[in-house]
């Protein structure tokens, strides 16, 4: 088969930590092809890889129910845009990143037109919404699983797949010491380490930053440094308004693997951040409260028991989650006091964290995502 000179690649990635990961595989695709052009949706780390973006990236983060009602006019323009674009431009493979509510009907749209869908980081139908495993067998050519138990489930479905390892296992990289860490922002080695990650998305901080800072004001400061990382795909004037005048923590922006390995302890808002802490070996609290209409809806639909991507896969309750009515400064206090306060249990967390790391590093995706475009692009392109 005589293969073309150059590729073109549409990509769809609607959050930061999967811009992120895509950006760990753009970089991979472009060592290794060479002849590459990226196009579609994604963020500044993929932009920075070559990516030529359709949309402003920060549009697409909504989450829940409610909070996607409220855009789907923007939603819908993005559609249209992206019917024209599949069928007047030649796009060698579509390349869909998690996100599934847009991207599984992104995928329908594409495969109508006769372009190969890759679908890296598949929608989480184990969880909930069981029929997109059958809207992923009709239109997506392959799916790149990043957890372990994804590739047996979807086999069962004929579906074409495999486990590529996740990329935290590869993103994950501490560059400074405890000690040059200390030094750098201000905070006092002696004490413990308390560190709150209240979320990436600014609907996320509306909710669970107030919480947190209230829990934060249940610590003695004089025996604790309150630790608060500012993710950079939130507004920092929304985050500001809300520390201002709160001189009893610290701000961290940047350096955010160093936070999560060196405290004793971190208070985080459920989402990837979660899986990079547990990896990272740091015990941990889960937090989430959704809009309330959100929730009821998400409660009805949702199989499984458990939010927290660390327990899902350990299959195991290891780590406290906190949901709901249940996320409070109290509760946060409180348990996160009893984690602290038993030897025993912070040891516990830590050796099974240590299995987790062991099951997401086994693969790097920088490693099988080239392989498997090779393959597509050679028998579809």
């Amino acid at each position: 088969m005589t293969r073309k000179e150059s590729y073109k690649i549409f990509w769809l990635v609607g959050e930061s930590s999967a811009d992120l990961h895509s950006e760990l595989v753009m970089k991979a695709l472009n060592d290794k092809f060479g002849n590459l052009t990226h196009i579609g949706i994604g963020g500044p780390r993929m932009q920075r890889q070559g990516l030529k973006p359709l949309f402003p990236f920060e549009r697409f983060a909504v989450m829940g129910f409610v909070e996607v009602v409220k855009h789907l006019f923007f939603f819908f323009k993005v559609e249209h845009k992206l019917s024209k674009l599949f069928a007047t431009e030649e796009i060698d493979l579509a390349i869909l990143v998690d996100y599934p509510g847009l991207n599984l009907r992104v995928a329908k749209m594409a495969d109508e037109l006769r372009i190969p869908v890759l679908y890296f980081i598949c929608p989480q139908f184990w969880a909930w919404k069981h029929k997109r495993v059958y809207q992923l067998r009709d239109s997506v050519r392959y799916v790149a699983c990043i957890l372990p138990f994804e590739e047996e489930k979807l086999s069962i479905h004929n579906i074409n797949c495999s486990y590529v390892g996740h990329p935290i296992a590869e993103e994950v990289n501490i560059e400074l010491s405890r000690d040059a860490f200390a030094q750098f922002f201000g905070i006092d080695p002696n004490k413990k380490w308390l560190g709150f990650f209240p979320g990436s998305r600014n609907n996320e901080i509306a909710k669970m930053l107030p919480a947190f800072l209230q829990a934060s004001e249940k610590w003695d400061p004089n025996e604790y440094e309150l630790l608060f990382s500012k993710s950079h795909s939130v507004n920092h004037q929304l985050y500001m308004s809300y520390i201002e005048g709160k001189k009893h923590i610290t701000l961290i922006d940047g350096y955010t693997y160093e936070m999560m390995k060196y405290c004793d302890l971190l208070i985080c808002t459920s989402g990837t951040v979660t899986l990079e802490a547990a990896f990272i070996g740091t015990p941990l609290l889960i937090c989430y409260k959704a809009n309330f209409t959100s929730y009821l809806i998400g409660r009805h639909l949702v199989k499984i028991k458990r939010i927290g991507l660390p327990n899902i896969i350990l299959d195991n309750d290891i780590l406290p989650e906190l949901i709901q009515k249940e996320m409070n400064p109290s509760n946060i206090y409180k348990i996160g006091m009893q984690i602290l306060n038993d030897p025993e249990k912070n040891e516990e967390i830590r050796k099974q964290l240590y299995k987790l790391k062991a099951l997401l590093s086994d693969k790097h995706p920088s490693v099988e995502m080239p392989k498997i475009v090779r393959h597509l692009l050679d028998t579809y392109g």
